[in-house]
């Protein structure tokens, strides 16, 4: 979640670098309607019982598995968001050419970090759980029961 905040940022610094139209619609585009839809991903999966409920079980399951446990996992998942940020830059850069405006992959690219900070909020909320605590602590996904 902090890497996909720190490209995010970066790709906002750049926007407001090439972008048409004024401070005011770039960071219309760029910062205040992309938070409505980061707020919006990130309160809905925790608020809405049937969804939390879904969110948790694919954060348990993926736990269970091993999904980022690895260096390689890791570095999978750095570089998609690296190539989501890539899509940014294009889209920013065919803007400033004359192209579409890339409102969308904001607010996209902003609705997933509040996918990622829910599903940061559910591991917390799993660590306390006292069987799941007992699980982490003798050694990860490898020890079934």
């Amino acid at each position: 979640m902090a890497a996909a905040s720190l490209i995010y940022a970066g790709a906002v610094v750049h926007a407001f670098g090439r972008l048409p139209g004024g401070f005011p619609l770039i960071a219309e585009r760029t910062i205040i309607w992309p938070a409505g839809f980061l707020f919006l991903s990130l309160t809905i999966p925790l608020l809405v019982g049937p969804m939390r409920r879904t969110l948790t079980r694919y954060v348990w399951m993926s736990f269970r598995a091993g999904f980022g446990q690895t260096a390689g996992s890791v570095l999978t998942g750095v570089g998609l968001l690296l190539g989501a940020a890539l899509f940014i830059y294009w889209q920013v850069a065919g803007a400033s050419a004359g192209g579409r405006y890339p409102a969308g992959v904001f607010s996209g690219y902003a609705a997933g970090i509040g996918i990622l900070a829910a599903q940061a909020a559910l591991v917390r909320v799993l660590e306390q759980v006292p069987e799941v605590r007992k699980l982490i602590e003798v050694g990860g996904p490898t020890s079934r029961s």
